[in-house]
């Protein structure tokens, strides 16, 4: 099977499980207790937290544990509504957000939050133009915005030093959905002064069920989830030791991975020319000079996306319809309909998700058995192309 879909999950690296697996053998012991194998467990809970936050640029006091960046995500946002309050705070954010934010928001909305989604353009990035109108109108009475560094869909890089510019020009907190690019591309919050980060193990070759909030110093914070005061009681519950271990592993190689430029963009590039050289009728998705090293979004003229992974899935190759969170709903997302996705446009793209494991012969062979795919749908469903289309910025 060629794995192709990195943007809902990523390979364990064998030097993450090499790692963590002491920690779930003998190392089992809690954190918070006082013998010695316990105090060994708070010693590598504090060695993983160091290696993520230089990963981030981070202070090791900023970043807190969680079960993952869902709860991340969470964590913050229903802290910043509880703290602007429901008669005047108002809620900035955008229209092509993870479900992880719209779904807390829209809660919000529905006890009674303003909130206002910043629209994007046809590459798939934020519309400043909007973003700042809807953060001026925040101004008064007090508010947060909440924008994702890059999109889980089609991988477009968001603006977000100029977004976090004008958030805090207008005195709003300001949160950002890291979790796409975390171990991807460059993070540095020393560089953008965000006040709230969510980021997750799964997305770069990390473990499954941890992750981080990371929340700048000085910054008001009440846990959400209330107990035994861990985490300097921002997060109780007793630690995941082996996962926190596995995550600041994973950190760790993907700092060196950002530092040493390895990154599958070479990769993504050779699959892509020749799924556009050899295949009538494809769209190459979203802003081109802003995008995730590892992820294509195509959209092929004349075929259902639900028929090509079904293909794809027999010639060995395994990718996405979109956002694994929308996987089995035959709607367009509303990533696609913001970016203006026609509904056969929408039905007939697929995302393609690269990492560092990802080989070149890999990538050629599936660039082949796409095309071997599409010609065969299109015998079936007897569809018309058109001509190759490519959005830039």
């Amino acid at each position: 099977m060629i794995y192709l879909d990195a943007n809902a999950t990523t390979p364990l690296l064998p030097e993450v499980l090499d790692a963590m697996l002491p920690w779930l053998r003998e190392g089992f012991h809690n954190p918070s207790a006082s013998y010695g194998g316990a105090k060994e467990a708070r010693r590598a809970i504090g060695e993983a937290r160091e290696k993520v936050a230089a990963l981030v640029g981070a202070d090791p006091d900023e970043i807190v544990f969680t079960g993952g960046g869902t709860e991340s995500t969470n964590m913050a946002l229903k802290w910043l509504a509880r703290l602007v309050g429901r008669k005047t705070g108002k809620v900035v954010t955008s229209a092509i957000e993870h479900s992880s934010v719209l779904r807390p928001i829209e809660t919000f909305a529905d006890v009674g939050y303003p909130v206002a989604r910043a629209g994007v353009d046809g590459g798939g990035r934020l519309r400043m133009e909007e973003f700042q109108a809807a953060c001026e109108a925040a101004r008064e009475g007090g508010g947060f915005t909440s924008v994702m560094w890059a999109n889980n869909e089609t991988g477009v890089i968001q603006p977000v030093a100029e977004a976090c510019a004008i958030a805090k020009e207008c005195g709003l907190a300001f949160h950002t959905d890291a979790i796409q690019a975390v171990g991807k591309i460059p993070v540095n919050v020393r560089e953008l002064p965000v006040d709230f980060l969510s980021l997750s193990a799964h997305k770069f070759h990390g473990p499954k069920g941890v992750g981080v909030l990371y929340i700048r110093s000085g910054c008001r914070f009440e846990p959400m989830v209330r107990g035994g005061g861990q985490e300097q009681d921002r997060r109780s519950g007793t630690e995941n030791t082996a996962g926190i271990v596995g995550l600041g592993k994973a950190a760790e190689l993907a700092l060196a991975r950002l530092a040493a430029k390895e990154h599958p963009g070479a990769v993504r590039a050779a699959f892509e020319a020749k799924v556009v050289g050899e295949v009538e009728g494809v769209t190459v998705n979203g802003d081109l000079l802003h995008r995730l090293p590892g992820t294509s979004h195509l959209s092929f003229g004349g075929c259902e996306a639900a028929g090509l992974l079904i293909l794809l899935d027999d010639l060995g190759v395994a990718c996405s319809a979109g956002s694994a969170c929308m996987t089995g709903k035959q709607q367009p997302s509303h990533v696609q309909k913001a970016m203006g996705f026609s509904d056969a446009k929408a039905k007939s793209s697929l995302r393609f998700g690269f990492s560092c494991l990802t080989t070149m012969d890999e990538a050629l062979a599936a660039a082949e058995a796409v095309k071997k795919a599409v010609a065969k749908l299109r015998r079936v469903q007897g569809g018309s192309t058109g001509p190759v289309v490519v959005y830039s910025a």
